[in-house]
């Protein structure tokens, strides 16, 4: 028999790869060919549009070519990275029509809407008209029809701040006197021509589905969520939220930080000190005003609701509140939904079949009603109390409250209207805490509110929990999924909107969570999505004296220090509250 190295000869490349799909599919082409074009023969069986591959478990554009053979996995839009990609593109496009048709005005893409869309402003003008903004829409869709090639070209970083220069993009400027790489990519389309945090689809014609839309002082630039991604839902009527980003935006001017360029310089010339004390105080008064708000209606209002998403930094704000709320002569009480939770085995299941905790049949919602009811009538109640290793109720403290008390119940269902069916709306107030907007890169060039909690929850869950970031990463999806159906839908429902980012966060987190995420391995599922968030914390100076955040920091949630961390509020209300077991 033959041995192995017997039969190892020299040969010539072969002319031809082979591409490996997950599916088993085996497909064979010259070489060079890009992974688009393989896939192309597949596409009509996808579930969804293509925008993307992962070729040997990276990230790439379809145009990416294959001179190796490869194991490769198409990315459509009803995946968030291949979403990430056709919004992106998007809004490229948006920027390229909107140049050509108003060339004295400067567009801004700003904060996302949950119904799919990023709302824009315009400066320099009047905000576009309806006329307007169907021209806009109008030029978009014909730039789609003549089917563009959307090229990537690698030019040296000074020729790069040059152009923005002469074309008075000072914000881009500022932003890459900071870069480290001597480079920059640039994206192409006809004659417009910028850089975008992330990868492309090829050409226009792949941008299908999208509309615009007039909203108060600007409009949405509106796309589908990829939970049905080649569909528009319409917008709902988003008074609060908006008032909420425009309050940010004030703030923003407050502090002369419009942009990440501009945080940076603060950081490099020692003015961030500064900057972090008045985000501070302007997260200070609006706890202020909201409690104020509180106790203005105090004859009437009995229970006090906090509703966000994951990461919010709920817990903070509600303990800051209920401090405020003691300065006016108000003895807030806590009580914990967690304990209205039903037993494990009454729980619903999701559609893979785990235990759904976010969903609002998971809690007694009959006796948390009843409860309240007693607790504002003033009437002796005996709380539960839930244990999570056995997963039953158990018997808790018999408490009784007087009359000038309220609750504050903390939870991610605060806002819907079936949670307390049997209480008076006037006896509730709800608030809505969320990190609700974030400093963006440039003008055109967003930072997810979404990613800056995912940098908050990595930061936690590794000082808090144990967990790695590869196991944050992978329960995200899960998470934002119960977000997206039991808490964004009703946060026009909120009295008021608390929002918790603070401009300077994202530097503060950068030294803490960069080493967490590059212990992701290679190959992982999750090893994508760090990658990609390393890239996005490359943009931001670290601040690296940690003590410069003030200890009652909302921030401190996450990095660990907050003087408010055994904060009870059963200390100051022990001589009110009559707690009998």
């Amino acid at each position: 028999m033959a041995k192995k190295s017997e039969i190892i000869m020299r040969d010539s490349p072969r002319k031809t790869v082979e591409v490996q799909l997950t599916d088993g599919q085996v497909l064979s082409g010259p070489r060079g060919t890009s992974v688009g074009e393989f896939l192309n023969s597949v596409e009509k069986d996808l579930p969804a549009p293509l925008v993307g591959a992962i070729v040997n478990e990276e990230l790439r554009e379809l145009t990416y070519p294959i001179n190796l053979d490869a194991r490769v996995r198409p990315v459509t839009m009803a995946e968030p990275d291949g979403m990430r990609l056709y919004r992106r593109t998007l809004t490229l496009l948006l920027e390229a029509a909107f140049d050509e048709l108003f060339p004295d005005a400067v567009l801004t893409v700003d904060h996302s809407l949950s119904s799919g869309g990023y709302f824009c402003q315009v400066e320099g003008r009047e905000p576009l008209n309806d006329d307007e903004i169907k021209q806009l829409e109008a030029r978009m869709k014909e730039l789609v029809d003549e089917d563009i090639p959307i090229e990537r070209r690698r030019i040296p970083l000074e020729e790069a701040i040059k152009y923005f220069e002469d074309n008075g993009h000072h914000d881009k400027v500022r932003l890459l006197r900071h870069r480290t790489k001597d480079y920059l990519e640039m994206y192409h389309v006809g004659k417009h021509r910028d850089y975008h945090h992330g990868y492309m689809v090829p050409s226009t014609g792949y941008l299908r589905w999208y509309g615009l839309q007039n909203i108060d002082g600007g409009f949405a630039l509106r796309f589908p969520r990829r939970h049905e991604p080649t569909k528009l839902l319409s917008i709902p009527r988003l008074s609060k939220l908006l008032g909420t980003f425009r309050q940010y935006g004030d703030w923003l001017e407050t502090l002369d930080i419009g942009s990440v360029g501009s945080l940076n310089d603060a950081i490099c010339t020692d003015r961030i000190r500064e900057v972090i004390l008045v985000s501070e105080a302007l997260h200070e008064q609006r706890i202020a005003e909201i409690a104020q708000q509180i106790a203005s209606s105090r004859e009437e209002i009995r229970i006090v609701l906090v509703a966000g998403p994951s990461s919010s930094g709920k817990t903070t704000f509600s303990k800051r509140l209920a401090i405020q709320l003691l300065t006016m002569g108000i003895s807030p009480y806590p009580l914990a939904m967690d304990n209205y939770f039903v037993d494990r085995e009454s729980t619903p299941r999701d559609e893979t079949g785990d235990y759904d905790y976010e969903h609002i049949d998971s809690v007694d919602r009959n006796r948390l009603n009843e409860d309240l009811r007693m607790l504002i009538r003033g009437d002796q109640v005996p709380l539960p109390k839930y244990n999570f290793i056995t997963g039953k109720r158990e018997v808790g403290d018999v408490v009784k409250l007087t009359k000038d008390q309220i609750v504050i119940l903390e939870g991610i269902h605060g806002l819907n209207p079936d949670l307390l069916s049997q209480i008076p709306a006037e006896q509730t107030f709800r608030v809505y805490a969320s990190a609700l907007t974030q400093l963006n890169l440039d003008r055109h060039n967003r930072v997810s509110t979404t990613d800056t909690r995912l940098v908050r929850r990595i930061v936690r869950d590794a000082r808090e929990r144990n967990y790695n970031a590869l196991e944050t990463i992978t329960r995200w999806d899960s998470v934002r999924r119960g977000e997206k159906r039991y808490i964004f839908p009703y946060q026009e429902n909120a009295d008021v909107m608390f929002n918790s980012a603070l401009v300077y966060e994202m530097s503060a987190l950068k030294p803490l969570a960069e080493p967490l995420m590059r212990q992701v391995p290679f190959g992982q599922p999750a090893y994508i999505e760090a990658k990609r968030m390393l890239a996005l914390l490359e943009w931001f100076q670290p601040i690296k004296d940690a003590d410069l955040i003030p200890d009652n920091s909302l921030l401190r949630e996450f990095v660990g220090g907050s003087i408010l961390r055994d904060f009870r509020l059963w200390q100051y209300e022990s001589s009110k509250t009559e707690i009998l077991r």
